[in-house]
Parts: C-alpha cells; structure tokens; sequence
C-alpha cells in the first residue's frame, strides 16, 4: 500500500516523521506506538492549512498531493488493514504517523502460515495486538501441540472472532493419529461464522454440548466423527448454509434434514484401515441449491429425495467406482461395463440447471440420456479424458435434439 507524497512543507519534517524499526518486538514490520504525552511530529494542519482537493497545482487527483487514503476514517482504514495479508498489514504502521495505531485496533486477520520459519512471531503478534479478532488461520499441526495452540487461542486480540481454520497438511492426511478439538474453540460460539476443522477428532461429548448460533459455513476435511456427533453439531448451528464434508472418518452413513442449508460439498475416500462415508441421503433440504462432489471415484451412493430448489449437480463420474446417485424415483448409475445410465427417469429432475459430468471417453449417447433426466439445463459441463463418438453427434441424435426441449445457453467442454 502507498500513499501520495505529501507538499512540499511535509517533506521538510521526513526526518521526524520516520517510522521505528520494524524489527522491533510485536512482530515484522510491528513497531512500537509513541508515548502518550509525546507530541505528533505532523500533527494535522501543521504549518498552514492544508490545499482543499484540485488546489494548488493547477491539477487534481493523484497531481494535487492530497493523501485522500489517509484521510478516510479510521474504522474504514481498519477494515481495508483487515483484508491484507498478515504481514502486510502489520507494514502500514511505517507509511506515516497517522497509520501507525491503526493496525492494533483494526480486527487482526492472522494466518500462522506467513511465520512457518519462526512461530515466535505469533505470539508477539497477539500479544501487541489489541484485538478482536478476524480470522485466525492455523495449520492442524499444532492440534498435537496443544499447549502453544491453546495459548494463542486464549489471547484476548482474538476475542470475537469470526473465522477459524485449521487447514490440513497434504502429506499429513494419512496419518490416523487424531487430537481432539481444542476446548479454548468453543470460547468463540457465539461470534464464529465460519469454521474449518481438520485432522481432528470430535467425540460425541463434545459435540453435544457445542452451539455456534451464527455459524453459515462449516468444513470438516480428515475429521474423525459419528454420524450422531455430526448430526449433534449441525443441529447446533441453526443458520449454517454452507457444509463440506471431505474425507470424515467413522462415518458410515449420513441423513440430511435440515432447512437452512444452501450448499452441500461431498468426498469420501476409501482406505483400508479407514471407514469412510458410503452413503448420503438428502431427505428434507428445502432451500438447497448447490450439491457438489469434490472427489472423483468415491464410489458413494447418493440419494436425494426432497430439494425443491437443487439447481447444481455433479461431477457425475462416469469412472466412478459403482456409484448411484437418485433422484426421487430417477436413478443415475454407473459402472466400467455399461457406462453412465438413466433407470426410471418417470419424473425428470427439471429444478436443475446447472450440471456436470466427467468421463474417460466422450459419449454423446450417455449426454443425451443425461438430458433426458434434467429437461431444464441450462449449463452443461463436461470433462473427458480419451477422444470419443463426437462426429456421431448431427448423424445419429439429430432428430432426437429436434424433438426435445432443450433449454441449454452454455456447453463447457474440457479435454
């Protein structure tokens, strides 16, 4: 972030005006605030007053000299500091004496990330900032280091805040070593409105007694839970319209009722020392709109029988393991020998209309009995890997694209 260079009188008070060190304790970049009784060394108005905007110069804009940023109020500036990352945020206090406390009172996005060579700096971060808290973002390492997380946890600069995220190592992933939540999470019930867990382990006696009340978007990505502890903690989060489930362990099965939820994220991995999610039922999402698959061969049995509103859909795999996914009476299965098929399409899916699929090899028969079942696309998408029966298209399905309703505006092809 820059600012404009001040007039010509500012510039005789750049010496005074210089910002401390940024190696000073609190973090990269955080320097110390001035005393109280010091006197600011460029108070505003100093040596005259200052141009009205388009003044002086004969130009305005960037040619008049006015640093317009700095004169917006400090509540704006604080949420502009917010969105920075970490350390770019903690750089503004050195741009000039009016930024300098603004970025301890802005609401502190911290993401552990940007110190992975020197975890001491979060620390000091949290202890020269005087909060509320942002965002916190933290790698599940430190779930197993559960004295320096819940120290940081505790800090009174995270006080109210509104985003969490334990984001999972790659290589980590396969480890089935499991810590559990941290107690100190739940101390932010009542202000969290998104929350990633990872390579955690939530047992019922926890998640039975965890509320979040403004909770709208929830990820659980290598988490080890039963489908009661899953069930206990959705049903306390009463606005939650985002969930994602990514590679859950311990759970079998999973029944969907729930009305305020908009948006369903879906994987499961199998792995031989590991039970993973098998199947999936949608029985009552009334405001449901978006029901995505996240991983390809997952060889998971879907089935959706009440989403008055489900407008997106897929990847459907034609490469799927065995999967089957049903659509009220409609269902959709998949096999390496008879590909990609339609059993019982009587009542078509016509709230969808936006949907994708994805194949070894193109095969405009299984597109076409596809459409068959959702009569209302609108956006088609489709990923293929080998080439396929592309010229058939206008010889054999020309009468039959004729006779049907087709509602299409946008086909994506992805080779």
């Amino acid at each position: 972030m820059e600012t404009q260079a001040a007039p010509h009188r500012a510039k005789k008070r750049r010496s005074s005006d210089a910002p401390e060190s940024p190696d000073q304790e609190g973090a990269p970049g955080i320097s110390s605030p001035p005393a109280a009784n010091a006197p600011d060394p460029n108070p505003p108005g100093a040596g005259g007053q200052e141009p009205e905007p388009g003044a002086g110069g004969g130009g305005g804009g960037e040619e008049d000299g006015v640093d317009y940023i700095s004169r917006l109020p400090d509540a704006v500036l604080g949420e502009v500091i917010s969105l920075l990352p970490t350390k770019d945020a903690a750089r503004t206090q050195t741009l000039a004496s009016r930024w300098r406390h603004l970025w301890r009172s802005a609401p502190l996005n911290l993401d552990c990330g940007e110190f992975l060579t020197d975890f001491g700096v979060v620390s000091r971060i949290l202890s020269a900032h005087r909060g509320p808290g942002r965002r916190f973002r933290c790698s599940a390492i430190f779930l197993g280091r559960p004295a320096i997380l819940d120290a940081w946890l505790q800090s009174p600069a995270l006080d109210g805040l509104e985003e969490i995220d334990f984001w999972v190592e790659s290589w980590w992933m396969s480890r089935l070593h499991m810590p559990p939540l941290p107690a100190s999470t739940c101390r932010f019930a009542s202000s969290l409105g998104v929350a990633t867990l990872s390579q955690c382990h939530l047992p019922d006696d926890i998640t039975e007694n965890i509320r979040f009340p403004q909770l709208k978007k929830l990820a659980l990505q290598h988490v080890s839970i039963s489908e009661d502890s899953l069930h206990s903690l959705i049903a306390g989060c009463p606005v939650l319209e985002c969930l994602l489930l990514r590679a859950c362990k311990a759970l079998d099965s999973v029944r969907i009722n729930y009305a305020s939820l908009i948006s369903i994220g879906l994987s499961a991995q199998h792995h031989e020392e590991v039970t993973s999610l098998d199947e999936f039922v949608i029985e009552s999402a009334p405001c449901l709109e978006r029901f995505l698959y996240l991983e390809q061969e997952m060889g998971l049995q879907v089935s959706v029988i009440k989403a008055p509103k489900l407008e997106t859909l897929g990847p459907l795999c034609y490469h799927d393991i065995h999967p089957r996914l049903a659509l009220g009476s409609t269902i959709i299965q998949s096999c390496r020998t008879r590909g990609m098929h339609a059993l019982n399409p009587t009542i078509p899916a016509y709230t969808v209309k936006n949907l994708a699929v994805s194949m070894i090899t193109l095969s405009l028969d299984v597109i076409i009995d596809l459409m068959r079942c959702f009569p209302c696309l609108e956006k088609l998408y489709i990923q293929w890997w080998q080439g396929g029966d592309n010229n058939l298209w206008r010889r054999k399905h020309h009468d039959l694209i004729r006779c049907l309703d087709i509602r299409l505006k946008t086909i994506v092809l992805n080779n």
